[in-house]
């Protein structure tokens, strides 16, 4: 068990590692750097800047050195805990990052609650009522989920809610909380908020995996062991918990490594949509400035979480399923 979770803690930094260098290279692949364009942005607004602030920013922001020592120059930072400075906003990454990161991680993790906990029941249900009108109903609207985009649904949201109730659902708070301190309404007003970009971003996960659930538990409903058991005498309750729900939870928890990294992202379009203060519209916004460190910083965020979502799903199906054995040394 220790070996096996050393190994992989070792493989997870490797991999960190190497993610680092290929976003570094991606991010510098255009032409230009963010000094291109923030003169550009200058110029179309009819301002002008000179040669001599133009070689001070690039001796601010390192832009003058070799991309290669811009990377080692960021490795090194980081190890001391600084990600850089954000070109854009002129604070440090980290800072960013803990302004955004909070609320980010709070609409996640209601998203995944409400993922599985809608997930599962139905793909339970829909599995033990195969062919029934309740499964032909689930099923239709799990294919609606899985075929409209998450953006469009939050249109259709806001619409509504607007027309109907008179209330915008556009971000986590209302005008009067945006900037206000901490306190039992803000908090009570960010709730209010919250059910909206939690249904949205987390419908065609729950559809797809509602689909995934019910296929799986189907074909173990039909094997052999399933059929002796009931011939047997055990009761229904107690064989399908025990045995065909836990092995068809398999594939569910292997989704974590992708479902989580993709919800903590924000589903930018959607964030942009509902203009919600996520992560995944601040590094949709590095990129298209080339903001270097920032851009760096949340990809290597993600990546992380990736990696981390992996490893927790490896180390449930272990405990799940008895078949599955650690990884032995040789």
């Amino acid at each position: 068990m220790w070996a096996y979770t050393i190994r992989r803690l070792i493989y997870m930094v490797v991999v960190i590692w190497v993610i680092s260098i290929l976003a570094f290279i991606i991010i510098e692949l255009p032409p230009g750097d963010y000094l291109t364009s923030y003169i550009a942005q200058l110029q179309s607004q009819g301002g002008a800047i000179n040669e001599a602030q133009i070689a001070a920013l690039k001796k601010q922001y390192g832009l003058g050195l070799p991309a290669y020592l811009r990377y080692f120059k960021w490795m090194q930072n980081m190890f001391r805990g600084n990600f850089g400075r954000s070109f854009k906003w002129n604070e440090p990454v980290l800072d960013l990052l803990a302004e955004r990161l909070p609320l980010t991680v709070l609409i996640s993790l209601f998203t995944m609650i409400f993922t599985y906990t809608a997930a599962i029941p139905i793909g339970i249900y829909s599995a033990l009522r195969q062919y029934s009108i309740q499964d032909y109903v689930f099923t239709t609207v799990g294919f609606i989920g899985l075929a409209v985009p998450n953006f469009l649904l939050a249109l259709l949201l806001m619409f509504f809610f607007f027309r109907y109730l008179g209330w915008s659902p556009g971000g986590l708070f209302s005008s009067q909380y945006q900037i206000a301190p901490w306190n039992f309404a803000k908090f009570a007003d960010l709730l209010k908020h919250l059910p909206i970009p939690i249904i949205v971003i987390g419908t065609g996960a729950t559809a797809g995996l509602i689909r995934v659930m019910r296929g799986c538990l189907l074909d173990e409903l039909r094997k052999q062991y399933v059929i002796t058991a009931r011939a047997k005498g055990l009761k229904e309750r107690t064989l399908l918990f025990k045995y065909p729900v836990r092995m068809a939870l398999n594939p569910m928890i292997s989704t974590i490594g992708w479902i989580l990294p993709a919800i903590v992202s924000g589903e930018t379009i959607t964030a942009i949509v509902l203009n919600l203060p996520t992560t995944g519209v601040l590094l949709y916004g590095a990129l298209m400035t080339q903001d270097t460190y920032l851009a760096g910083g949340v990809i290597l965020f993600l990546t992380a979480l990736t990696v981390i979502g992996t490893f927790i799903s490896d180390i449930l199906l272990v405990w799940i399923d008895p078949r599955i054995q650690y990884e032995r040394s040789r």
